[in-house]
């Protein structure tokens, strides 16, 4: 098991992309804490998802972009389990409409959603890896968010995404010495319905060259790959998990 003993905290793990992503580390022996804003119900079926495939796993309310909460959340999890290998920052708002069209709040809301959860969470971390001198933390981008990509109605989004990949690569650069790893993992857009593997390869999709749709098994495979001894000398980089997409 691959991360066995290791302490993975998820946050927004209750549902999407962040539940896939703490079900495939669970099932690869990791010790499970996942974050939700508001939805108990979702937050308790995940944990029910966890607890079968035998995780010892913990669901914490909280807002991540409020960075008191953020640390609350961290020590949370190491009260419960003494330390923290992992940190999957997941969490991230999007709204469709132009600069013009969008108000300030709506611009900060993203960029605390998408950036700022990502700062506060990950400041709250590093202590706990740097004592263990081992870490891995992974931040979800956006597919192109390393080439600044641009795209009508999504300019706060856009910027945010592509600030994530200059955080990471900075964070990854100060961290080495500390024996702690920073990637990041941008995924393509996922149909809500959350197709499993074996469903999505059953569909033909034109829009990516691959040929089927994307799920939250492919980028969780990814994340996996980046928390592994397997990645101990990858640090810094970006994987977009897309089939071909926006290549």
């Amino acid at each position: 098991m691959p991360v066995a003993g290791r302490v993975a905290l998820i946050t927004g793990g209750s549902r999407g992309i962040g539940r896939g992503i703490a079900v495939r580390l669970a099932q690869e022996g990791a010790r499970i804490a996942i974050s939700y804003l508001s939805n108990k119900t979702a937050a308790q079926q995940a944990l029910r998802q966890l607890q079968a495939s035998g995780a010892d796993c913990v669901a914490v309310e909280t807002d991540v972009t409020d960075p008191v909460r953020a640390e609350q959340l961290v020590q949370a999890v190491a009260d419960r389990y003494g330390r923290l290998d992992i940190l999957i920052n997941n969490v991230g708002g999007f709204r469709w409409g132009t600069l013009a069209e969008s108000s300030l709040e709506d611009w900060q809301s993203i960029f605390s959603s998408n950036l700022s959860s990502v700062v506060y969470v990950s400041r709250a971390a590093l202590p706990l890896m740097r004592r263990g001198r081992w870490g891995r933390i992974v931040n979800l981008g956006a597919v192109g968010a390393e080439r600044a990509f641009g795209q009508a109605k999504i300019s706060a989004y856009a910027a945010a995404k592509a600030a994530v990949v200059a955080l990471s690569r900075s964070l990854a650069l100060e961290e080495a010495k500390n024996g702690i790893t920073v990637n990041v993992v941008n995924p393509s857009s996922i149909d809500e319905k959350e197709l499993t593997l074996n469903e999505a390869r059953r569909i033909r999709d034109a829009r990516f060259p691959i040929g089927r749709p994307p799920t939250v098994e492919d980028v969780a495979a990814a994340v996996a790959f980046f928390v592994s001894d397997e990645a101990e000398y990858v640090t810094g980089q970006v994987i977009n998990v897309s089939g071909g997409w926006m290549l």
